[in-house]
């Protein structure tokens, strides 16, 4: 089957070595436009291209007529879409013989949007998985044609579980195309009232609000790595407002915050760092200062002064 591949993140990288890899034509791939102020190394998906000598495009808007034109011309039977970044026009699906297929992070109709992977952590599902679907015009909804499951280990990150997705994504993919060429193809439309949405992460879903439960603000911080990570504010009396990234902690049984508001410090010695949540307390085991290195909670406390009664907030 003549194929292009649209992808941009590392998400999409294991199905499109698969692709290549397999007996199926990829004609070009097509990605998001460098960033001016890209520094550092190659985007995943161009290093693959350019490895295996795979033509790049990379329109700014892949809807624009010359962008269509240019995808018509290379006459593909299938789009293959991962991790792209862009919203294809019904007049762009329609360009494939086949029409379109999409690898999503999540088990539709469960979390559509871009950020799948981050909002089933924070939700506290403990099984996600990858869907195949046709792609319609409505992002996410088209019929299901392939799905693949896996557990959420209770301290995996979303950074962590992103590339196990994507490695589990990949054979789905293929047997997803094989279907399609075999003409036995199932699709199963999704059920809308059982959607749940996944935005796109904002830097403001990182801020810990106290007031939730131990065991959601764990899943926060597990779900916002590695961006855009969680953060807190320690107030003390008498002294600005210090920003901290949370990065490791886990819910303590044993902890009891008693009478005290939620973000209370409870307790500060040692490697000891104990937040009063809404229901239950958080030990902090890895924070990072603004503008400092990562510390672990007894290096942390060593230059940093936290008590007993002060306070964290989402807000200096």
């Amino acid at each position: 089957m003549r194929i292009i591949m649209l992808g941009t993140g590392g998400f999409a990288a294991p199905t499109f070595r698969a692709l290549l890899d397999s007996r199926h034509q990829v004609l070009a791939l097509v990605t998001q436009p460098v960033r001016e102020r890209a520094t550092g190394a190659m985007a995943p998906m161009r290093e693959i291209a350019r490895e295996r000598g795979v033509p790049i495009l990379d329109p700014p808007d892949v809807n624009d007529a010359g962008a269509r034109q240019a995808l018509a011309e290379l006459s593909p039977d299938l789009f293959v879409v991962a991790d792209y970044g862009q919203i294809l026009s019904p007049e762009t699906l329609a360009i494939p013989r086949q029409g379109s297929v999409n690898l999503h992070g999540s088990l539709l109709p469960k979390y559509r949007g871009a950020a799948p992977i981050n909002w089933a952590i924070y939700h506290g599902e403990t099984e996600t998985g990858v869907t195949t679907i046709w792609m319609t015009p409505k992002v996410d909804a088209g019929p299901c044609l392939r799905q693949a499951r896996t557990s959420i280990g209770p301290d995996e990150t979303a950074a962590d579980l992103e590339p196990r997705l994507a490695e589990i994504g990949a054979p789905a993919v293929l047997e997803t195309i094989e279907a399609i060429e075999a003409g036995d193809v199932r699709p199963l439309a999704q059920d809308a009232a059982l959607a749940s949405r996944a935005p796109r992460l904002k830097k403001q879903h990182g801020a810990i609000d106290w007031s939730r439960p131990a065991q959601a603000i764990k899943n926060q911080v597990r779900a916002m790595e590695p961006w855009p990570r969680t953060f807190t504010h320690w107030l003390r009396a008498g002294h600005p407002a210090v920003r901290l990234i949370v990065e490791r902690v886990e819910v303590d049984e044993m902890g009891n915050a008693g009478e005290a508001a939620p973000g209370t410090v409870l307790s500060a010695a040692g490697d000891t760092l104990l937040v009063a949540a809404g229901q239950g307390c958080i030990s902090i085991w890895r924070l990072q200062p603004a503008g400092k290195r990562s510390l672990a909670t007894e290096e942390f406390l060593r230059g940093y002064p936290v008590k007993a009664g002060d306070r964290f907030t989402a807000e200096p």
